[in-house]
């Protein structure tokens, strides 16, 4: 038995390992490439490594363009997006599991429905609603709906996980006196603080990665955003794929270093988050 068990075990892992290589393997091609030279980024059969690291491929990508600016412009719509979602879902989802009203539980039904409606239908009007509002090429329509209630899905998921916290906490607080606001802040928030990372590092990819949302609304260059800034980059620069790669690695890498800091905190919140109510 113990045999079998070792080979099972070994088997597991060469599975695991395997599929590591397979899901990291683009990424590491992607940042060999942008280290290597014009002249070897052809050569058949191709190098794993190259010969030099040529670190200027980095120099010349990001001088093409202002990329410092277009970093700050995505930082910026980043974290508000974030801030917004945390705080407002975190309220939504509190009212929907914590708190008692009528109807409570069809809204949440109805408030749902959203999850099945798609951003491109609601494009135009949400496009036509700013630009009546004098606020397109602004940061305003990619940073003020996250702070009207934070996403559907945002709300679904923490509601989900205050549902699992006891209801006792909530009654002896209130014995001592606490407002819903504080068991709110006091409690529930300590509490969810898995879930909330997950939220917060879904919001942070999402608002990063996103190049519809900037393509919309944004329509000067000093307000776009790393996305935005790549694509102008890929106009000017497509046969050179080293410093195309170049740039992307430096918009890629945050997101990797994000998801490797929290990575603990995203798994136990996704554990934890179960689907009850």
């Amino acid at each position: 038995m113990r045999k079998l068990s070792f080979l099972n075990k070994t088997i597991l892992y060469a599975l695991l390992v395997a599929g590591s290589v397979f899901c990291l393997f683009p990424i590491l091609w992607m940042l060999r490439t942008s280290i290597i030279e014009m002249g070897e980024l052809f050569q058949n059969p191709p190098k794993l490594l190259p010969s030099h690291w040529y670190m200027d491929n980095f120099k010349q990508a990001l001088s093409a363009y202002p990329f410092g600016r277009f970093f700050m412009n995505s930082a910026i719509i980043t974290g508000g997006a974030v801030a917004g979602v945390l705080l407002t879902s975190s309220i939504c989802a509190y009212s929907f599991s914590r708190m008692e009203w009528p109807g409570r539980d069809k809204v949440f039904g109805f408030i749902l429905t959203g999850l099945m409606i798609p951003f491109f239908v609601v494009m135009i009007p949400q496009f036509v609603f700013w630009k009546s509002l004098h606020l397109t090429d602004t940061f305003v329509p990619l940073i003020a709906p996250a702070w009207f209630g934070g996403g559907v899905f945002n709300i679904f998921l923490l509601r989900q996980f205050f549902m699992s916290i006891p209801r006792e906490l909530d009654e002896a607080a209130k014995v001592d006196g606490c407002s819903h606001f504080r068991i709110y802040w006091q409690i529930i928030l300590p509490i969810g603080k898995q879930a909330l990372i997950v939220v917060g590092l879904l919001t942070f990819l999402t608002n990063w990665n996103d190049y519809l949302g900037p393509l919309a609304f944004i329509t000067s260059e000093k307000n776009y955003t790393l996305m935005q800034g790549l694509t102008l980059f890929q106009g000017s620069y497509t046969a050179q794929w080293n410093l195309m790669m170049a740039a992307t690695s430096v918009i890629v890498i945050p997101s990797l270093l994000v998801f490797l800091i929290a990575q603990r905190y995203f798994i136990e919140g996704i554990a934890m988050t179960g689907i009850k109510g």
